[in-house]
């Protein structure tokens, strides 16, 4: 049997998530970046997307390097992919932090504001599908997004086109909608432009075939040539999340332990259904030693 170490998306960040984070990796990273990292989780800072998006990926290496066991896969929803890179062997840090940088920028000033993403919980995919296809035109634009679970999307867009599809979405019966703490329309055709402008930067990035399997959040499947992996962090910002497909990929490929890296346990809840023969737990709240020793157990299972 095999693990996975998962990684967030927006949405997931917290105030003062950084702070029960060693200081080792707070401290190269401000290095790296030059400028004090510290300063990017609090409340104010973390309406900035850039600040979002980084410090997604200092909580996320930080993290699997307390951890200090290499797991048998890693996947990372969104933004969670670099951290996953960076994990896996394929992408340095350096190189991850100047990236995510320029890519949080590029998506706040794409959409600097009356854009976002919604979650629908409670309706299928093609119900979903119908209520967009209802809704989106040239002045109000709305797509699909992520595929969280069977009954689990977000959906992209303008404002008004988001709050149509919503009423709509009640209206069939929808148990929720919410509106999450994402301030761009990310993972639709309307971030092309800014996926584009990543990838020109992405073209002079060396990159590494992963040490250890990366599942694509996007084609939820492994991917292993240097190449492949370039154009799917440059790009997954303008591709639908297959979340579903990703966790289920894994628990194809005998993956029965998973671990989600900081902040938050979004990523655990949506794979309980998905692990019901396995293990699914959070990074946060749980001790180290227990983590370390539950990634020993599966090892000794595979081996």
């Amino acid at each position: 049997m095999s693990s996975l170490l998962v990684f967030p998306g927006q949405g997931a960040q917290q105030p003062g998530m950084l702070a029960r984070l060693p200081r080792e990796t707070l401290n190269e990273a401000s290095d790296l970046l030059g400028e004090d990292v510290t300063q990017l989780d609090s409340a104010k800072a973390l309406q900035s997307t850039r600040a979002v998006q980084l410090c997604l990926l200092i909580a996320g290496v930080a993290a699997s390097r307390q951890l200090a066991m290499a797991p048998d896969y890693v996947a990372g929803l969104s933004i969670g992919a670099y951290p996953a890179a960076v994990v896996a062997g394929a992408l340095g840090f350096s190189d991850a932090l100047h990236l995510v940088s320029l890519r949080g920028e590029l998506m706040q000033q794409a959409y600097p504001q009356g854009y976002g993403m919604t979650a629908i919980i409670g309706l299928d995919l093609a119900t979903v599908e119908g209520l967009l296809a209802r809704v989106h035109s040239e002045e109000m634009p709305v797509y699909l997004a992520n595929i969280n679970t069977d009954n689990q999307v977000v959906i992209a867009g303008s404002d008004a086109a988001m709050k149509a599809v919503a009423e709509l979405a009640k209206g069939c019966g929808a148990g929720l909608v919410k509106r999450l703490a994402v301030s761009v329309p990310s993972h639709c055709p309307l971030l092309e432009a800014p996926a584009q402008r990543l990838a020109e930067a992405f073209a002079k990035v060396p990159l590494q075939s992963p040490k250890i399997g990366y599942l694509s959040g996007s084609r939820a499947r492994p991917l292993i040539k240097p190449e492949t992996l370039r154009d799917d962090l440059a790009f997954n910002m303008c591709r639908i999340v297959d979340w579903r497909g990703t966790v289920q990929s894994a628990y194809e490929r005998g993956v029965r332990l998973q671990i989600e890296l900081p902040p938050g346990a979004v990523l655990t809840g949506l794979a309980r259904r998905v692990f019901e023969q396995g293990t699914v737990i959070a990074f946060d709240g749980a001790r180290l030693d227990t983590l370390q020793a539950l990634m020993r157990e599966e090892g000794n299972r595979h081996s």
